[in-house]
Formats: structure tokens, C-alpha cells, sequence
């Protein structure tokens, strides 16, 4: 979360995108895997960089450890891979283990943030300026991989974030792969296309997920190698190359795109809570919808998804005028 401030642990407010990691506690050695060490050209803050790709605290595919470490699961086009990422002397160091990992370090600088200028952004409004100031180490991530986004947006789509990362959390520990090399704990690498559509249909009722999301991810993987091919395109036109699949919208392909390509400009519509948030912390409008947001939004144009994760990393939030939407697991129906 942003600063001293604790927003509400809505799902747009935890896509601020944000995890703590630690000091310095001492670790146990590791059994060496290829290494690459890279120098940011500006100040990075791991923490911020990479949170969005965590699916709620307990995802099987990412961990922080004690002693300052970033622990990532994938399933890159070269196989399954970990990595880890610390800081190390004045730079980054990633560690790398499994068939994948290669293709992790080369892609190793994008996903901090290396392909991101946050110097071409320029801040409008005080309250933008002043988290900027505090949370100088703010560059978008770029992971290169369209599906690890994809299927997890997809689930959540209209529920709460406690469902999504609970049907995440099941499906990835019961039929993904445990992760290769020392990691810390129990961690897996995300199913693979096949893997995701032999999932049985009483599986996803167990894991909460309804038959319209999972229909929609059952249709994603059968066409999983052009998705990802949408990886090498520009984020408008890999948006529209998702969009075709029945079941992925706007707020879908903008959420997969933020994180997949780091891109700056690609705000979500269509958010439950967005809209209000960013109408009330650069508009005093608390009733704000996604015209008002994106009306708020305009002068930072070409980079207005950064601009709305510093919205929600300043914390500024509206009070709640109604309760919280009520959890539904149809695991138990």
C-alpha cells in the first residue's frame, strides 16, 4: 500500500500494485543458478515494480522473503522458470533456475521496468506530484507473457478479490508444477494451455470460479499461441487481438496489457471502484463514472495508467456509503 496510508483492500486499491520487502535477515545459501546483474538508470523500488504481478498474499507463484528477496514463478515459451530478484551493490541481481531461465534473464531488465520512462511523466494535479515525490521507484513492469495475466484477470471478473485470489491460489498449487530450483516454500509454475482446459468442470465449482470465467479461460488457451503472440505488438493492438476471444472486454485486455507490455497509457474502464477513486482524489467527485475518469485522466495522456496507480498509491480514497459486496463461493452450493 501507498506510503503511511492504508486504502481499503478492494481489488483496485491492492492493484496499486504494491508488496513490502524486507530488510536484511540472513538467509540459508542457495544452490547457484545463472545469474545477471543490471544497473537502473534511475531509483527502482522492487516492492512497487513488481507487486502487480502478485495475485493476492498467498499466490503460489510469487513470494518475498526477509531478507529483500522477489521469488517469480513463470511459464515462459522455453519451459517452466524461477527467479529470483534482490538488490545487490547498486544494482539488481536475478537468479534464475529451470528450462525457462534463460529467457528470464534476457527479458530480466524489462521486468524492472527497463523499457518504462518515467520521465515523460509529467504530474497535473498536487496530490500526483506528491506521490511521485514519495515513490520515486515507481516503473511499470513489462513481463513479456500475455497468458500468466490473462487468466487471472479473467477471474477477476466481477467477484470479489478474496474469490479471485482464492480460485487462483487452488487451481495454480493443483495443477500447475511445483517451481524449479531452491525456492522458499511451496511455489508452482502457473498449468500450461493443455493443462488448463483438462481442468474438470467440477474443479473450477470447487475453486469458486463460475462457468461463464471458466468458459472464457477454456476458450483463451485454445488459442493461447496467438495471445501470445500479442506479446510483440503494441498494447492497442494486442488489446484488440484479446478482445476477440468471447468473454475478454476492455477492463480484461487493459489488465493484462498493464502488465504483459507496461503500458503506460492503457487505463482500465469498467472498474467497480476506479472511476470513483481517481473522481474523488483529482475531482472531489465521489460518484464519478469511467467518462468523468477518463475526463480527469486526459491531460495525462500517453501515460495515464501511471497516473492511476499513483492515484491509488496515494491512498486518497473515498469513505464507504454502502456495505462490502458480499462473497459467494459456489464451491459450496
Amino acid at each position: 500500500m501507498a506510503g503511511r496510508f492504508t486504502p481499503r483492500p478492494t481489488r483496485t486499491t491492492v492493484r496499486g500494485g504494491h508488496v513490502a520487502v524486507g530488510g536484511s535477515v540472513p538467509r540459508q545459501a542457495a544452490k547457484p543458478g545463472r545469474v545477471r546483474d543490471w544497473v537502473p538508470d534511475g531509483p527502482l523500488d522492487l516492492g512497487l515494480v513488481l507487486g502487480p504481478l502478485r495475485r493476492g498474499p498467498g499466490d503460489p507463484t510469487f513470494r518475498t522473503t526477509p531478507d529483500g528477496s522477489v521469488w517469480r514463478t513463470a511459464l515462459t515459451p522455453a519451459g517452466p522458470g524461477t527467479l529470483r530478484v534482490r538488490a545487490a551493490g547498486g544494482g539488481v541481481r536475478g537468479e534464475a533456475w529451470g528450462p525457462g531461465a534463460e529467457w528470464l534473464l534476457e527479458r530480466f531488465p524489462e521486468l524492472l521496468g527497463a523499457a518504462d520512462d518515467p520521465s515523460a511523466f509529467v504530474p497535473r494535479h498536487r496530490l500526483v506530484a506528491l506521490t511521485r515525490h514519495r515513490r520515486p521507484g515507481l516503473r511499470l513492469t513489462r513481463s513479456g507473457l500475455v497468458l500468466e495475466s490473462l487468466i487471472p484477470s479473467i477471474l477477476e471478473q466481477k467477484v470479489t478479490t478474496d474469490e479471485a485470489y482464492r480460485a487462483w491460489r487452488l487451481l495454480v498449487r493443483k495443477f500447475g508444477e511445483p517451481a524449479p530450483g531452491p525456492v522458499p516454500g511451496p511455489m508452482y509454475v502457473m498449468p500450461g494451455p493443455r493443462k488448463w482446459a483438462l481442468i474438470p468442470s467440477w474443479e473450477w465449482h470447487r475453486a469458486g470460479v463460475d462457468n461463464k470465467r471458466a468458459s472464457t479461460i477454456l476458450r483463451a488457451v485454445r488459442v493461447a499461441g496467438r495471445l501470445e503472440e500479442a506479446a510483440g505488438m503494441e498494447p492497442g493492438a494486442a488489446r484488440a487481438r484479446l478482445e476477440v476471444v468471447p468473454g475478454v472486454g476492455p477492463w480484461t485486455s487493459a489488465e493484462t496489457v498493464q502488465r504483459s507490455h507496461g503500458a503506460a497509457d492503457e487505463v482500465t474502464v469498467g472498474d467497480l471502484h476506479l472511476p470513483r477513486i481517481v473522481g474523488w482524489a483529482l475531482g472531489g467527485d465521489r460518484d464519478a463514472d469511467d467518462s468523468v475518469m477518463l475526463s480527469l485522466l486526459e491531460p495525462y495522456a500517453g501515460q495515464r495508467h501511471r497516473a492511476a496507480r499513483l492515484v491509488l498509491l496515494s491512498g486518497r480514497v473515498p469513505g464507504r456509503r454502502a456495505p462490502k459486496m458480499p462473497r459467494w463461493d459456489i464451491g459450496e452450493l
